[in-house]
């Protein structure tokens, strides 16, 4: 499985204004190893970071696209579903029995759900607000999606095993097909190696190691 290391950090308990300062973003270890294996298309750069701390689980996309589709027809999981987003996956095993979905588009609008093998989702289940938090902010040539899920929960959720988390990291992309419908290209860090897109399946998996 593929490994990405969480940086530990001291941060300051008082209340930002953002998720966390560009500095400690600075001392996160950079990502940028996406690809869609069922493409043969370039995709936009993308570079996600990580760190923790005692209380929270930070994390940050910079995805390197202007060119941004969002369905604002409301704020149903049907909308967000059909808009540009980002996603994590959490996992206690590859069993997937179950595991946890945390989707979010360009206007950090939250699907987040607990699903079960055979793509058995309940949209009923949500993330306590109190232990997650999401912002997003558009650049002149990017978009940033960020957030914190608190330790506390992940643990509650039995997702926090030996110092490391079973997670996979996507990005869906919409754009105009012939017909000038908006079709997704389905991006991931890890290749499920699955003939068709699939990022529900235990071999999207890859692993967060929290350093100390």
């Amino acid at each position: 499985m593929k490994e990405y290391k969480v940086v530990f950090i001291n941060k300051n308990q008082k209340k930002d204004p953002e998720i966390l300062e560009a500095s400690f973003w600075e001392k996160a270890n950079c990502l940028t190893d996406f690809s869609s294996p069922w493409k043969s298309d370039p995709v936009s750069k993308i570079e996600f970071r990580a760190l923790h701390d005692l209380e929270n689980f930070y994390f940050n996309f910079q995805v390197f696209d202007t060119d941004i589709y969002i369905d604002k027809k409301d704020d149903s999981v049907d909308s967000i579903g059909n808009s540009d987003r980002v996603e994590l996956f959490f996992r206690t095993n590859d069993t997937l029995n179950p595991y946890y979905c945390l989707e979010m588009d360009t206007a950090a609008r939250i699907m987040d759900f607990e699903a079960k093998p055979n793509k058995d989702f309940d949209f009923n289940w949500n993330w306590p607000k109190e232990h997650l938090e999401v912002k997003s902010s558009k650049g002149e040539n990017s978009f940033i999606v960020e957030g914190r899920i608190s330790i506390a929960s992940l643990k509650e959720l039995n997702l926090i095993q030996s110092n490391t988390i079973e997670a996979g990291v996507y990005r869906a992309k919409f754009s105009k097909d012939e017909k000038q419908n908006y079709e997704p290209t389905w991006i991931s860090w890890v290749n499920p190696n699955t003939p068709e897109p699939n990022f529900h399946i235990a071999s999207s998996f890859g692993k967060f190691i929290l350093m100390k």
